[in-house]
């Protein structure tokens, strides 16, 4: 299933996707269920997944039906639904260089080359803070490009998030980046990727057997258009990471707990060439299969 959190009228809701296109408010049945955490603690609570707990709440009770369309449209327009990141993560967290392409990237716009190769050839991945919930931008809000960096990148990301140590579901990930700051010294890398709407993730939270139980080979694709026109689009493969979702989760959570409903992102497999850089305006939309797609403007912070 796939779960959202959004607003009506500036009220905590949670829905789910039942069907193709049907939403069913789940805090219309029981109003304890204000988050997605909600669902994850209940989850773990009666010792099941948080599909089968939603699936006792839909039969316990009518709840109130719309559409994910209409939801998605509403929170576009400014209507009385507006959607929340699918999870109010306390951090998130990423993965650098587990794809090639990336590690490439890396190397091109670096004085210190070397660095990305040992860092993708390692047994020990690149992680790193991302994050709070207070720096995430929802879906349809808009992300920050660094005001004192001419060359910043939008960068689409198959994202997980984790309760009690596990994989809880999957989301899709936005790690804006300033290549000029990260190329100028590997360790400017935190001013790189934390600032302020550096991040965003959502639509919603999918889970595994939702996106068909292997995340290392779904579709991701990106495209971004500037004024109506499409100025760049392309398309890979979640097959292509070096690391795995369950791999990465590992590495970050030795010797450093992570509070639950901390977001990981997985490292990208799509950037734009050299001569382009997010500009304010910018239009990105991030789509990832089994999941949906994730749409922010871009504006400097």
């Amino acid at each position: 299933m796939r779960y959202y959190q959004y607003t009506v009228h500036a009220e905590p809701r949670v829905g789910v996707e039942t069907s193709d296109d049907a939403l069913v408010d789940l805090t219309s049945i029981n109003s304890n269920v204000t988050s997605t955490l909600d669902l994850l603690r209940a989850a773990s609570i009666s010792r099941t997944d948080v599909d089968t707990v939603t699936r006792s709440l839909i039969d316990s009770g009518a709840g109130v039906t719309s559409s994910v369309k209409d939801l998605l449209d509403e929170s576009r327009s400014g209507g009385r639904r507006k959607l929340l990141p699918p999870i109010l993560s306390p951090e998130v967290w990423a993965a650098g260089v587990t794809y090639r392409d990336s590690m490439r990237e890396r190397q091109a716009e670096s004085g210190t080359p070397d660095v990305y190769q040992m860092v993708y050839e390692a047994d020990r991945p690149e992680v790193f803070f991302k994050a709070t919930a207070e720096r995430l931008a929802a879906p349809f809000e808009e992300v920050g490009v660094r005001s004192d960096s001419d060359w910043n990148v939008p960068e689409p990301e198959l994202a997980f998030v984790l309760f009690e140590g596990r994989i809880a579901a999957f989301t899709v990930g936005n790690d804006v980046s300033s290549r000029t700051i990260e190329g100028s010294n590997p360790l400017y890398l935190p001013q790189a990727k934390l600032y302020d709407r550096s991040c965003s993730i959502g639509p919603c939270l999918a889970t595994l057997e939702t996106i068909g139980g292997d995340p290392q080979s779904l579709r991701i694709s990106m495209a971004i258009e500037r004024g109506g026109e499409r100025a760049f689009s392309g398309e890979t493969s979640t097959s292509e990471m070096k690391r795995s979702c369950a791999e990465i989760a590992d590495w970050l959570q030795r010797h450093n707990p992570v509070p639950n409903g901390t977001t990981v992102l997985t490292g990208t497999p799509l950037i734009p060439p050299p001569d382009f850089t997010l500009s304010e305006g910018d239009v990105v939309s991030i789509e990832i299969e089994g999941i949906g797609t994730l749409v922010n403007t871009a504006v400097v912070v």
